[in-house]
């Protein structure tokens, strides 16, 4: 009971972090601003991408599962993280090669570590796109339709390692450390892209649906 109420807590305290506002956000890095407010927008379609919604994308609660997942996860945010090298916004280039250098970091040592441990199981792992392509896209277009759709992209990998962590599905220490990283370092993005959305776009929150849970806003 004791750990089933802990990872309710935890589950809750995520959906709070990642919803909550920016205020009190430090910038310890210098690459994203301190900035208050902004909220991300489900609405017209938009932050599901072209799979038309997030269902079967956060499915694993076991390690190796976990790990193909996340790898094809990965894989998409990288591609379409790379049509930002055509951003005119500076800062939109920086948040692509921020993602393109975290991510493919992390999809290595998620591919050695299937190698390493799991290399006789199947591998097979049925992946339904997210996100809209970008590459017929410039300007103001391609910001935003990257930044509505990352969001639910990055979303999805929150819960997906919120998951393994309240299941308590990772056999190794590294691997349930890599989900309190992406958890984290995904959230903050989140948080930063909701931001931007508001600010250049004026988009604010949907409210009652978040993640596809009623009752969320």
């Amino acid at each position: 009971m004791g750990r089933m109420w802990s990872g309710l807590v935890a589950a809750v305290a995520v959906l709070a972090l990642v919803v909550a506002g920016v205020a009190l956000l430090r910038d310890d890095d210098g690459w994203m601003p301190h900035r208050d407010a902004g909220a991300w927008s489900m609405s017209g379609g938009t932050g599901y991408g072209a799979g038309g919604g997030m269902a079967g994308a956060w499915t694993a609660d076991d390690e190796a599962g976990f790990l193909r997942e996340m790898v094809a996860h990965h894989d998409e945010a990288i591609e379409m993280a790379a049509e930002l090298s055509r951003s005119e916004r500076p800062a939109m280039r920086a948040l692509g090669v921020r993602i393109v250098s975290s991510q493919t970091a992390q999809v290595e040592q998620m591919e050695a570590w299937l190698d390493e441990w799991y290399a006789d199981e199947p591998a097979d792992t049925a992946y339904e796109p997210m996100m809209r392509d970008l590459s017929g896209l410039s300007g103001d277009r391609l910001d935003r339709t990257f930044l509505e759709d990352m969001v639910g992209h990055h979303m999805a990998a929150v819960m997906m390692s919120q998951r393994l962590l309240v299941h308590g599905g990772a056999e190794h220490d590294e691997v349930a450390d890599l989900a309190r990283t992406i958890r984290t370092e995904q959230a903050r993005e989140i948080r930063w892209m909701s931001a931007r959305l508001s600010t250049w776009f004026g988009v604010s929150a949907a409210h009652g649906r978040m993640m596809g849970c009623p009752g969320l806003a």
